[in-house]
């Protein structure tokens, strides 16, 4: 076991460059600039919400849906139920389903109500162009 611990930076440096051992800091970097770059959005939602759940499927269709010009590759939904938190059920009670984009500093942004009438290929356009902004 010893030996094998011992061999791990060897092994390393065997891909990192001219042999030198790789930049763990630059890696780290990296996975948190693709992980900035994601988009995410919240569906605050409940159960037995109909036009929730419609909704719901949509934006899991318009996410998966590829070979077109509004692709969403890195679409993160987040579910939150609003019976779970009293904070959420004042504010959204008869708002829902309410869709927020998460900024890159964490806070929301309440995006315009999408019906879940609506095609898989309009929710998808309208998606991609609040991350296009």
């Amino acid at each position: 076991m010893a030996a094998a611990l011992s061999a791990l930076p060897r092994a390393a440096s065997r891909f990192a460059p001219c042999g030198r051992r790789p930049n763990f800091r630059a890696i780290c970097a990296a996975a948190a600039a693709g992980e900035a770059s994601k988009q995410r959005l919240v569906l605050y939602t409940k159960p037995g919400c109909c036009l929730c759940d419609g909704l719901k499927e949509k934006l899991h269709a318009a996410s998966l849906l590829a070979g077109t010009a509004y692709s969403l590759p890195s679409l993160e939904l987040q579910e939150r139920d609003i019976t779970t938190n009293p904070e959420w059920e004042r504010l959204y009670q008869y708002e829902i389903p309410v869709l927020a984009k998460v900024l890159p500093d964490g806070t929301e942004e309440i995006l315009p109500r999408i019906s879940p009438r609506l095609s898989v290929e309009l929710i998808q356009k309208k998606i991609y162009s609040v991350f296009d902004q």
